[in-house]
């Protein structure tokens, strides 16, 4: 037991928020987890508060979730949590490693920049090179530039006819102005979760389609199993967390025809996928890590 004050940024009653807040009290006694919606930050007193708690105060901070739903908004959330990082406090992930991830366009840039094998993908405002690139590729899924778990994501197919096609892009264009489309590339219905604590490689899991739909999250009916995971594959995933120097994250790899490709690193990983699917007990590992970073 340490007398260390960690809190947990993330969404009070949420499983995963929850797990790592029950992790952190069992080893240091101090339990508080802080709704970002309910922070305020005054720069004339340097003050990060929630409630009655400066926030720079605290010795640490895990960031969980940042925000319910991702959208341009998160990134000022994570902002404010920069004026406790300059108080001293230790913050997990760090937040110029997070607000490299929360923006699709910025992690997808960075894997690029790496030589880490994606999905073709097309980043355009304009309908008629968005509307190549689907013919391109056949069929294409068109992706917000700040969302989880699929939300927000629409198949379009070549195959539907031009006008039709068409219609589908600008209706996505006018809630998404910067589009981001990728080739849909066949899954087999599986996909995978491989999961990263301080860089160090823990274990596989599969989120696996139980429905007809294109995507396997859990969102849409998929469900957690087990994955073994050869050398080769755990390189590749490694390779795709290292430019970003997260403490805890779970990197998303499809298996194709013509090999392993990453979709994305995620900004704060998935706990309930590591114990379901790959009986990783990731809040306590994170826990004892950031504790034994705070005290370094």
């Amino acid at each position: 037991m340490t007398d260390l004050k960690i809190g947990v940024i993330g969404i009070p009653g949420k499983w995963s928020t929850e797990v790592l807040a029950d992790a952190l009290e069992e080893r240091t006694g101090f339990r508080a987890v802080i709704d970002m919606g309910d922070v305020s930050l005054d720069l004339e007193t340097r003050t990060l508060k929630a409630a009655d708690r400066n926030l720079c105060d605290l010795d640490g901070l895990v960031i969980k979730k940042i925000s319910q739903e991702y959208s341009p908004a998160t990134l000022d959330r994570i902002e404010m949590l920069r004026i406790a990082e300059s108080a001293g406090v230790r913050v997990f992930s760090r937040t110029t490693s997070i607000l490299r991830l929360v923006n699709r366009l910025s992690c997808t840039v960075t894997l690029a920049n790496a030589g880490i094998r994606m999905p073709a993908t097309c980043v355009t405002e304009s309908e008629t090179e968005a509307f190549a690139a689907v013919q391109r590729f056949g069929s294409a899924v068109f992706k917000p530039l700040f969302s989880t778990k699929a939300r927000g994501m629409t198949l379009m197919d070549a195959a539907s006819g031009e006008d039709a096609l068409k219609s589908s892009i600008s209706a996505f264009r006018a809630e998404n102005p910067v589009m981001y489309l990728q080739e849909k590339v066949n899954l087999s219905g599986r996909d995978l979760g491989m999961v990263f604590l301080g860089g160090k490689y823990l274990g596989t899991y599969a989120r696996v389609a139980q429905t007809d739909s294109w995507n396997t999250t859990i969102l849409h009916g998929g469900k957690y199993e087990p994955f073994h995971a050869d050398e080769d594959l755990i390189g590749l995933a490694r390779r795709a967390q290292a430019p970003f120097g997260l403490d805890f994250t779970t990197v998303d790899i499809g298996l194709t025809d013509n090999g392993p490709i990453v979709f994305e690193v995620s900004a704060f990983g998935g706990f309930r996928g590591a114990l379901e699917g790959a009986s990783i007990d990731a809040a306590s590992l994170y826990a004892e890590h950031v504790i034994a970073k705070v005290l370094r």
